[in-house]
């Protein structure tokens, strides 16, 4: 009988999901594994092979785990809803000139509801994941998302968007752990093969890295319709023929094809002309950026001017920065120039360890 509640735990078949349901089962947790199949790599017609998520030999060693330790485990197939709403945000997002992080999109829309749907028909009370970060109830009563312990794993980037509803129910045990610790684990535990096992940091549905061949595989015709813009300066001037602006992102300076006698960087998208913007690097510097579709953690709001650590992208390693309410989300006014801000990114407000919330880029505007 089970001392500490009944665990949905998503396992991959990774190190760090079968680390995350053995630790839960050792501790007292009656735990049931779930693996989700979110994506059928035979259909990406990609060269290398597949990711950790996706493949049969993943599925079995999630299996074996379970079965070593006799606790139940299933296989969930959720392709459908994956790709209905992931995959082609990713394609709009792109043909829209925009950059765009599927694992913030999957993580707030999919694989949390996903999980949580199935613990609520097995009578579990609590779903739980390998990620590297922290969920924890704070004073005023929210949950809130931290950063893990291991700088170098933290996850907490790609999870502002889980509501009140989701961490509520979560288990991140990982996060007051260091991966090395982790591998350790495995290999106490009997799966010295786990230990050794590589990580991939691909995007599940394209394994090869690729994500211009996938939206010239995905969209028809695509490489016709775009073919044959212009790379521009910033008053305008042709500077020469690109391939097609979805194929192109904020900040990019290598595979530009196009010699101007010095670095080059991309600075501004425009799909309604087929544009691509070309600049120096300082041209890639703001101070200010709008971001809408905000989703609160720490605080159900913030008061105007609140200085938090707002990070832009997953690496990055974050700006001081002031919150101010707008209309339509809110205005981020860094304290010093920031680089590359990318429209469609994410950008997550951290107090501390603490996430206080995030939301989507819709731009990034010049000094002010």
């Amino acid at each position: 009988m089970s001392t500490k509640g009944k665990v949905l735990v998503a396992m991959s078949g990774g190190i760090d999901s079968t680390v995350t349901a053995l630790m839960l089962h050792n501790e007292g947790y009656e735990v049931i594994g779930i693996t989700m199949k979110t994506w059928d790599y035979a259909t990406s017609n990609a060269s290398s092979k597949e990711t950790g998520c996706c493949n049969i030999d993943s599925f079995n060693d999630a299996r074996q785990a379970a079965v070593d330790n006799g606790f139940p485990h299933f296989i969930l197939d959720i392709r459908e809803e994956f790709g209905d709403f992931v995959i082609e945000n990713f394609v709009e997002e792109y043909l829209a000139g925009r950059t765009p992080n599927p694992c913030v999109m999957c993580n707030t829309h999919i694989k949390w509801r996903a999980l949580l749907k199935r613990a609520n028909a097995l009578d579990c009370q609590w779903i739980a994941t390998g990620h590297y970060a922290e969920v924890r109830q704070h004073t005023n009563g929210r949950y809130v998302i931290s950063k893990g312990l291991d700088e170098t794993k933290d996850q907490s980037y790609v999870l502002w968007g889980l509501d009140q509803e989701l961490l509520s129910r979560t288990i991140m045990p990982l996060g007051k752990y260091r991966k090395t610790a982790i591998r350790q684990m495995a290999l106490d535990m009997g799966y010295p093969e786990l230990a050794k096992k590589s990580e991939s940091y691909e995007i599940c549905f394209v394994p090869d890295n690729d994500y211009r061949g996938f939206l010239k595989r995905r969209v028809d015709g695509l490489e016709e319709k775009v073919d044959g813009g212009w790379f521009v300066d910033k008053t305008g001037k042709r500077l020469g023929k690109h391939k097609g602006y979805p194929f192109y992102t904020i900040g990019q300076r290598k595979g530009l094809e196009i010699a101007l006698g010095r670095p080059a960087y991309v600075t501004k998208i425009n799909p309604e002309t087929n544009t691509v913007t070309l600049g120096e690097e300082s041209d890639l510097d703001k101070n200010e950026v709008k971001v809408g579709k905000i989703n609160w953690v720490k605080y159900d709001g913030i008061t105007d001017g609140m200085v938090s650590l707002t990070k832009i992208r997953y690496k990055d390693k974050g700006a001081l920065s002031s919150l101010y309410n707008s209309d339509d989300g809110l205005s981020i006014r860094f304290h010093e120039n920031v680089k590359g801000i990318a429209p469609g990114q994410s950008a997550v407000f951290y107090e501390g360890n603490d996430v206080i919330g995030g939301g989507i880029i819709q731009n990034g505007n010049m000094n002010f």
